[in-house]
């Protein structure tokens, strides 16, 4: 049976906003301005429809955070799922996820996977890549995602391999977040099938936006978007520790070293992101003649910074390009 609940024009409260989605019209970007969520989404009948999680682990647990913070500070639910029903595969995860989530909208569930994929209407696969197949695989689970929305957050499994496994009718979404999400500064990118429904497209989009930024790019950069914006939170808490350790050579409590240094690079992201000047702009703003800057700078320039970054970031995309093919 289709199920798409979802069709245009409700209104959400002026303050819950997100960025424009313009990919439907080929556009592989968003918008950068901001504008409030009115006649985008509502439901054709009073049923709301239900978040499935597959395989919730540190980034499935991050999303859905997430998402409740954004229901608990006055979004109008109608726009997001009100109920969430999570899957785990021990039984000792199923405990830490139930304490996790204690809250009277959420489920968790040890396996049952296919079971929670039936009673959904949007299926969030969030297992290690090698297990994507092997949950897509289960009996009844094609069935259970026939013209439903299927986002996967399996790094390396590409959108032909799900197919593969599942429907002709399934709508089949890849979606890179990172950990941020968390606390609603994260970074997503999506990447739809061609066949996916426009409504499911946005009701995505909605949904990623509340947890920060969200980006629509064409398939083929997910795996460079998994080494930069999945990994990077990872990279930049190298840099930052380290930041941190010449603060405390030099004299500086760590605590007191650790934040100045988180909240340099904190602000200096939030100039690039909220000016739009160059990286390298904001650096040669800082940088006086003979100063301590310019010091530093060569410093970390004989140390051949900025290439071993990039091929950090290289290297981590060609390792992301074979997750996929890695199938339990």
């Amino acid at each position: 049976m289709n199920r798409l609940p979802f069709t245009q024009g409700s209104k959400l409260q002026p303050h819950c906003r997100i960025r424009k989605c313009n990919f439907f019209h080929g556009a592989s970007s968003v918008n950068d301005t901001f504008f409030p969520l009115h006649c985008k989404m509502s439901f054709s009948s009073s049923k709301r429809p239900v978040l499935a999680v597959l395989g919730c682990g540190t980034m499935g647990v991050a999303i859905l955070k997430g998402i409740h913070d954004t229901l608990d500070g006055g979004c109008q639910e109608e726009l997001f799922p009100n109920k969430f029903l999570v899957t785990c595969s021990r039984q000792e995860s199923k405990a830490r996820l139930t304490k996790t989530f204690e809250r009277n909208d959420t489920e968790v569930h040890c396996g049952d996977n296919v079971h929670v994929a039936e009673v959904s209407d949007i299926v969030l696969l969030c297992c290690k890549p090698q297990g994507s197949k092997a949950i897509l695989t289960l009996p009844g689970m094609k069935e259970a995602l026939k013209n439903k929305c299927l986002i996967s957050i399996c790094a390396g499994v590409t959108i032909l391999q799900m197919q593969d496994w599942l429907d002709p009718s399934t709508h089949v979404m890849r979606a890179m977040p990172n950990t941020p999400c968390k606390i609603r500064q994260g970074m997503t990118v999506l990447s739809p099938a061609s066949n996916v429904d426009q409504v499911y497209q946005q009701l995505a989009f909605n949904m990623f936006s509340t947890l920060g930024r969200c980006r629509v790019l064409e398939e083929k950069h997910m795996d460079a978007v998994t080494a930069l914006s999945g990994s990077g939170p990872a990279f930049g808490c190298v840099i930052l520790e380290a930041f941190a350790d010449g603060g405390v050579m030099m004299g500086l409590p760590r605590d007191v070293a650790i934040e100045l240094a988180a909240q340099a690079m904190n602000g200096a992201a939030r100039m690039v992101l909220e000016t739009g000047a160059h990286p390298a702009e904001i650096k040669d703003g800082v940088t006086t003649p003979a100063g301590s800057t310019i010091a530093g700078l060569l410093t970390m320039e004989d140390g051949k910074i900025r290439s071993t970054l990039a091929r950090t970031i290289q290297e981590a995309t060609n390792v992301a390009s074979t997750l996929g093919r890695k199938q339990s």
